[in-house]
């Protein structure tokens, strides 16, 4: 999923942790950890956020 790479680039360029990433995102921890990991995708709400988040803070 590209958001979700886009997104892990955010985070590193950045130099988020996971952590505080979902706390920008309004998600647990675990949540964004298991997107990372590949073990679940964003559902429908989820990813529209994910893309608005990255919409207003491109770089």
């Amino acid at each position: 999923m590209k958001a979700l790479e886009e997104l892990e680039r955010y985070r590193l360029e950045h130099r988020i942790s996971q952590v505080k990433l979902a706390q920008m995102l309004g998600v647990s921890f675990a949540t964004v950890n298991r997107w990372f990991n590949t073990r679940c995708q964003p559902n429908r709400i989820q990813q529209y956020h994910i893309e608005k988040f990255l919409k207003e803070h491109k770089s």
